[in-house]
């Protein structure tokens, strides 16, 4: 019986290799008609034998899919048979409609073109742009859908007759390859030391000067997949020192790229999961704890526990590590915080006083895009930062939206979300926005990513704080209904979004700042929370935090407020010099400060958890000052002892008719009678991480034997701290919880728009209901 069905697939299925390996597979089944790309996905028309099309999809959703393809839905429709129709066709793809499709990230070489790319009778042998529909650049170089040629910024290069050929060749792989070129047609590499002063052409000469300049301790600038590399010998300290000091990074830790697991390995401790992550097709970079003995250059990762290390995913790189070199140094190429630089020109201009030469090429980076970074949260991958090979990868949500949604996100480690249909369209990594260079890049990728999905934007979300600049940008915007969404219910809801939970969960947000609903600064929360509402069940009792922003680099400002909460009226400055001195040596600004908070100038209440993590880690000597968010909590978690089980003491103290309140004033005083009696710091760091667990469990505890929850979400900045969460999961689970966290998005304020967009959908969900049961909208 012949048959002929309407077949519509939506998810990861363009830019991925899909249309041909559906005309492979219909012409192998000998059926007929036609499959195109449209705004939606895939269309296929398929005719013959209801058994042969039957065992089409059977394939197609299975063995026969492609590589890097990830099919959401799959949906049928009966067509009428069209008489004498002849084999099966690739038809030009439709422009029209609304983009709703997912435009897949850009992946990491495959084993076949790299097996090509150094195969000398391959006529792509050593050819740096080698790719296939099963690797290469995507997102970085698209400018609008579908994915095709036209649309890139391969535009530029007209494909030689082999090239051409295997793009038409149904059979080949890289059939429709809309990146596809080779060394006559496509993009080349050269080395500079400006744009007038050429050094090398030609691959070969260009890989070897430039390898030559790095084991010499040469700074080079070298233009990758989705922006600029900075990249040093990690071996060679006085040239990592050099490196700091040009790009004004004195502390943040480098990321770093290594030949081979096996080099990885002889540095940091790789787990079967964590190899598996490196050589992934999404290739991030993946934080490993490291090992002693290490010849790495100690001014790499000072002060941390773990290495940041990835492998080569361009074929660029491939060709530089097989030149002989271990491990590269390679930090994103910018002026301190400042975005990514993906120009030629942009890269000769603001580098020129940080390289020494310039490895560039001539494909146009349309969409600049960071390396993702990965760590391991209870023996699983969780993503710290999510961007090359995640974006813009959608999540998909039950609920579809009637309206288009933009969700502004948070202004510290910003991303922003889009909601179309069922889909959340998050942004890659964007930075914190109040750097003036980030913001103006912040602007500009909303309107990129609006444009290419062809969002209209009626909802908005944005945080409750009047002084994000996400917010008032928010604010600006005209002719669109305004959700503002407290910052730690978002958090939460990120989760929940995540995992499509619908009934309510015990939400533990803890982080550095969020506006609270009462004026306060929150930052150690519990809450029964879904996306239609939260309740305030607990938190961190509050404490006086002066200097505003201050307070975030300069721990001495937190350490004295809950100083003077702990001790009360038996505070004393002279008693306390003891501490105090090494920390801050100017006696004034000591006064200065606690008279902020007696007289309550600018100075706010807070339950910031971060900002007791910078006072522990100030006590027990591991720095002064937050060069860098979360450095001092980093390096307090670094020196952990992990063998130690021991805790302090604290208060949990449940309130008739109020959240209940966690009071660490007599673990503040317990940690100080410790260091004066000089116990080791590495015990002290373990019982307070201990203490902040234990106390985390009892609120959840508290909360599940008043409510009868069972489930926690966790998320937030603080529960970036590998130790600390983990100690947290393995108590909760041993009492029967279910845990859920943060994975797919960052714990950190990258994943708040993501929970603003999922509480916007439901927000709008629940007004159409009750309009349409004839309720009143307040």
């Amino acid at each position: 019986m012949v048959t002929r069905k309407e077949i519509l697939i939506a998810g990861q299925v363009q830019g991925v290799g899909f249309r041909p390996a559906v005309h492979r597979l219909a012409v192998q089944l000998n059926l007929t008609g036609f499959v195109y790309n449209n705004t939606r996905g895939v269309v296929i028309e398929l005719q013959g034998e209801n058994s042969k099309v039957i065992e089409f999809l059977k394939r197609l959703n299975g063995a026969d899919a492609p590589p890097l393809a990830k099919i959401t839905s799959c949906t049928t429709l009966d067509l009428e048979p069209v008489k004498q129709e002849q084999g099966f066709v690739i038809k030009q793809s439709d422009a029209g409609g609304t983009p709703v499709s997912r435009v897949t990230a850009d992946m990491a070489t495959c084993a076949d073109c790299l097996r090509e790319l150094f195969d000398k009778n391959d006529f792509r042998y050593r050819y740096p742009f080698i790719n296939c529909t099963n690797c290469g650049p995507r997102y970085s170089i698209i400018k609008t859908i579908p994915y095709d040629r036209p649309n890139t910024t391969m535009a530029e290069f007209r494909m030689c007759d082999k090239c051409a050929g295997q793009y038409r060749e149904i059979t080949d792989r890289r059939f429709h390859a809309q990146p596809v070129a080779c060394p006559n047609c496509g993009p080349k590499i050269w080395l500079t030391y400006n744009k007038d002063n050429t050094i090398q052409t030609g691959t070969d000469k260009v890989i070897a000067q430039t390898m030559q300049l790095l084991k010499e301790g040469k700074i080079l600038a070298i233009k990758g997949v989705g922006g600029f590399h900075l990249a040093v010998d990690a071996f060679n300290e006085a040239a990592v020192r050099r490196l700091r000091q040009r790009k004004r990074r004195e502390h943040k830790p480098f990321a770093m790229m290594a030949d081979s697991i096996e080099t990885i390995e002889q540095n940091a401790i790789v787990n079967p999961e964590a190899e598996k992550l490196l050589k992934s097709p999404e290739s991030p970079i993946v934080l490993l704890l490291k090992k002693p003995g290490s010849a790495i250059a100690a001014s790499v990762a000072e002060g941390v526990g773990a290495f940041g290390f990835m492998l080569p995913y361009a074929p660029l790189h491939h060709l530089l590590f097989a030149e002989g070199l271990k491990i590269l140094v390679m930090t994103s190429a910018n002026v301190s915080d400042e975005p990514l630089i993906c120009k030629n020109d942009e890269a000769l201009e603001l580098l020129g006083n940080i390289a020494d030469a310039f490895l560039m090429h001539d494909r146009v980076i349309y969409r600049q895009v960071d390396d993702s970074i990965v760590h391991f949260i209870d023996d699983t991958p969780a993503l710290i930062r999510r961007s090359r090979g995640y974006v813009p990868t959608p999540v998909l949500i039950k609920e579809i939206s009637t309206v288009d949604v933009f969700a502004a996100g948070s202004d510290l480690k910003n991303t922003f979300c889009f909601v179309k249909g069922s889909q959340l369209l998050c942004s890659e990594h964007i930075g914190d926005l109040e750097d003036a260079k980030v913001y103006h890049h912040y602007l500009k990728s909303i309107e990129h990513l609006r444009k290419l999905f062809e969002v209209q934007p009626k909802i908005i979300a944005c945080d409750l704080h009047p002084s994000y600049l996400s917010s008032r940008y928010a604010h600006s915007l005209a002719d669109v209904k305004l959700i503002e969404v407290q910052h730690h219910w978002a958090h939460i809801a990120s989760v929940i979004a995540e995992y499509g939970i619908e009934k309510p969960v015990i939400g533990l947000a803890c982080d550095g700042t969020g506006y609270g609903t009462d004026g306060a600064i929150w930052g150690c929360e519990c809450l029964v929370a879904t996306l239609d509402n939260f309740e305030r069940v607990g938190h961190l009792a509050y404490y006086p935090l002066p200097g505003g922003d201050a307070a975030s680099k300069e721990p001495i400002r937190p350490l004295i407020g809950l100083l003077m909460q702990a001790y009360d009226k038996e505070f004393d400055l002279d008693n306390m010099q003891w501490l105090l001195e090494p920390i801050e040596p100017d006696r004034a600004k000591q006064e200065m400060i606690c008279e902020q908070i007696r007289k309550n100038i600018n100075t706010v209440q807070t339950s910031s958890l971060g900002r007791v993590f910078d006072a522990v880690a100030v006590i027990l000597g591991l720095g002064n000052y937050n060069h860098f968010e979360a450095q001092l909590p980093m390096a307090l978690e670094a020196v952990t002892d992990p063998g130690c089980e021991k805790r302090y003491d604290f208060e949990l103290i449940a309130q008739s008719g109020k959240p209940a309140t966690l009071n660490l004033r007599i673990t503040l005083q317990q940690i100080l009678t410790n260091v004066s009696e000089k116990i080791e710091s590495s015990i002290v760091a373990a019982k307070f991480h201990n203490t902040i667990a234990s106390a985390l469990f009892e609120m959840a505890k508290a909360v599940h034997q008043a409510k009868g929850l069972n489930t926690v979400a966790l998320s937030g900045g603080v529960f970036c701290n590998r130790f600390l969460t983990d100690r947290l999961i393995r108590l909760l689970k041993k009492d029967s919880f279910s845990v859920l966290l943060n994975r797919d998005f960052p714990a950190n304020d990258g994943c708040i728009s993501v929970g603003q967009a999922a509480i916007a959908v439901k927000r709008i969900n629940s007004d159409y209901k009750e309009k349409t049961h004839g309720k009143n909208i307040r």
